[in-house]
């Protein structure tokens, strides 16, 4: 593909990620070839498209990760000349909008009927389908904080509180879906009046916003900041790496995205990009259940033994999340967003 030839380096997996990645899987023959976009957690991302790959050896896979916000950016632009043939997770409050526009193929993938339908497309025919979701948390360094002298908060609202200036990360809302269904949800859970006022007041309390939903965790793994709001999925891996970071899923609620997956509309690579699609469903919801606490099979999760009441405390929380209303209101929330709170943005590498 024309498309390939943009990019002046490809990445292995014995190389790190970079914000923009693209990777290929491959045998020395196959049969077919996909080129997959994706915005999921880069080691989540590497990890299911090996699986598929020894799955489907004869498909040579080529795989190009952003960021939310970056990656649909991309794929707007694009839209009358798409280059991709299916689209790996991304975020249903933006993949609303890609359906709206005609961008996907109609098919409904083997196994549609066995998973929780709040995954399944409302709008017939079916276009794309979801495998899992992901949720707001509070990753929170003990340690740093005791140095520090913070409280520890049990709520979203505590944020707010002047003692925290400059201690707290944060994703963009504008790059990062963890980030917009932070700032949808507060607007779902209080209004719009408090919500942002609500983010004016934690606005002074950030030390940076991120272009990662992950980043946040990490930082406060590392130390660097006391509290970064991220997702839970990535609070379990540092935890487990040994991070000194307990994870706190506020009192009010926590928004919830689900990734979506959907076959391109224009796909030259139909039959293998439908293999792709029913994989998801299947064997993929295995793996899925592996890594994630919120999947579209719920008896698939695999419960860690060290963390036993975090699945249960984090389904208990789900706010009721209208997938349509932020997809509808996201150029508005994230417009507002930005001309309020860009200034502590990251450069963009």
């Amino acid at each position: 593909m024309i498309f390939l030839k943009q990019f002046k380096h490809i990445f292995s997996f014995s190389v790190a990620f970079s914000a923009s990645v693209l990777f290929c899987f491959s045998s020395s023959l196959w049969a077919g070839e996909l080129l997959v976009y994706s915005s999921t957690d880069a080691d989540n991302l590497k990890y299911y498209m090996e699986e598929f790959q020894k799955d489907n050896p004869d498909i040579k896979v080529n795989v190009v990760r952003e960021s939310t916000g970056t990656m649909a950016a991309k794929m707007m632009a694009e839209k009358d000349n798409p280059q991709a043939d299916f689209l790996f997770e991304m975020a249903a409050t933006v993949a609303l909008n890609m359906e709206a526009e005609g961008m996907f193929y109609e098919y409904s993938p083997i196994g549609m009927g066995k998973i929780d339908q709040r995954y399944v497309d409302k709008s017939p025919p079916v276009t794309w389908v979801g495998n899992y979701g992901w949720a707001g948390c509070i990753c929170w360094n003990r340690i740093e904080a005791e140095n520090l002298g913070l409280p520890k908060p049990k709520t979203w609202a505590e944020l707010a509180n002047p003692i925290y200036k400059g201690h707290i990360s944060m994703p963009n809302p504008a790059s990062s879906g963890t980030g917009f269904l932070d700032a949808s949800s507060w607007i779902q859970i209080w209004g719009e009046d408090k919500a942002w006022k609500f983010m004016d007041a934690l606005h002074k309390n950030i030390g940076v916003y991120t272009h990662s939903g992950s980043k946040p965790c990490k930082q406060a793994g590392s130390g660097e900041f006391a509290i970064g709001i991220s997702w839970p999925g990535r609070a379990i891996k540092i935890i487990k790496a040994g991070a000194p970071i307990d994870m706190i899923i506020p009192d009010e609620g926590i928004g919830w995205e689900m990734q979506v997956v959907a076959i391109m509309a224009g796909t030259e690579n139909l039959p293998d990009a439908k293999r792709l699609m029913d994989w998801t469903l299947g064997r993929g919801m295995n793996l899925f259940g592996e890594r994630q606490s919120i999947i579209a099979d719920s008896s698939k999760v695999t419960k860690d033994p060290e963390l036993p009441d975090f699945y249960d405390e984090v389904q208990a929380k789900l706010i009721d999340n209208n997938f349509v209303w932020a997809a509808a209101n996201k150029t508005r929330i994230v417009h507002e967003w930005k001309k309020r709170y860009d200034g502590k943005t990251e450069p963009k590498k």
